[in-house]
């Protein structure tokens, strides 16, 4: 018994794909808590618990904080949550609507992350958001359910924040026997610290995150993350905001699903058209989620965009 659930892959009729080409959605916005995060974070609590964990401490201001409360209350740990101002007020009535407390603090994840460490104790559990190998062995069992449907993509799509999804879907890929198949890496643009540092050659910290998809908000990936890079076929796209956002209000006709302009990153390749999927047949698209989101916020970043440009 596991805290994620198994989820679906489904064929996608809906996104444009060059005749001969199948685009497969990976469905993990349905998991319990509106995102992959589950996957991860809810191995992590299931180990930490069982090592005798009294309680979690997580810093995010978004779905990974969703994701520890949600796998506290399940396993009956408490959960506090350190999270920067910069938070929705929607993201912490999340959080806390899943019992777990709620500190705002900080102008910035790091900040909040910098307090949330501090503040763990002999008896706590740290949780956090994307840099923990137990994030990434719980996030590779999307993979092993790929597998298990007998399915081999001929690329995997994915949207890349700190980078704790992609490190798990290449342990996947490669306990999977399909350490060939190479991994898009989507970033938008003012969030792209992953296709930073692979242009300079290193590790590189944002000043800032300027993209409205703050769930890919991190100014420097883990290094777990930039040694796959250096491991394994990682190929970096950056798409600007304009067409995440564009990608999510397609996906809500398309697919009935509310997802956040994070996830919108990754959808707006195969509704684009983009080149780089022009030479694979079978293209899978991770739907990682997230609940931050609303069709009110979408439809106001689309209004703004648009007047922008």
């Amino acid at each position: 018994m596991t805290l994620h659930i198994h989820t679906p892959l489904i064929e996608s009729h809906a996104l444009p794909a060059r005749d001969g080409q199948s685009v497969w959605l990976k469905m993990e916005a349905l998991q319990p808590s509106g995102s992959f995060k589950l996957r991860g974070i809810g191995h992590a609590c299931e180990r930490y618990a069982a090592r005798g964990a009294h309680r979690f401490i997580s810093s995010s201001g978004g779905n990974a904080g969703i994701a520890a409360a949600y796998a506290g209350r399940r396993l009956g740990v408490p959960v506090l949550v350190v999270v920067p101002e910069t938070s929705s007020a929607r993201a912490i009535a999340m959080i806390r609507r899943e019992g777990a407390e709620v500190t705002v603090h900080g102008a910035s994840f790091q900040e909040a992350n910098a307090l949330a460490r501090s503040l763990v104790g002999e008896r706590d559990a740290f949780i956090h958001p994307f840099d923990d190998p137990l994030l990434w062995e719980g996030h590779a069992t999307m993979i092993d359910e790929v597998a298990h449907a007998g399915f081999t993509p001929d690329a995997v799509v994915l949207s890349v924040g700190g980078g704790g999804l992609m490190c798990g879907v290449v342990e996947g890929l490669r306990r999977n026997g399909m350490g060939h198949v190479p991994v898009i890496a989507v970033e938008t643009q003012g969030a792209d610290s992953l296709a930073q540092a692979m242009v300079a050659g290193a590790p590189i910290e944002l000043p800032s995150i300027s993209s409205i998809a703050t769930s890919l908000g991190a100014r420097r990936i883990a290094d777990q993350a930039w040694q796959v890079t250096r491991e394994h076929d990682v190929r970096s796209v950056v798409v600007s905001d304009q067409a995440a956002v564009d990608a999510c209000m397609r996906f809500i006709e398309d697919h009935r699903m509310v997802v956040e302009p994070a996830c919108g990153a990754s959808l707006a390749l195969p509704y684009g058209g983009h080149p780089r999927l022009e030479q694979f047949d079978k293209v899978m698209v991770v739907v990682c989620g997230g609940v931050t989101a609303t069709v009110d916020q979408l439809k106001a970043w689309s209004a703004t965009l648009s007047a922008r440009s």
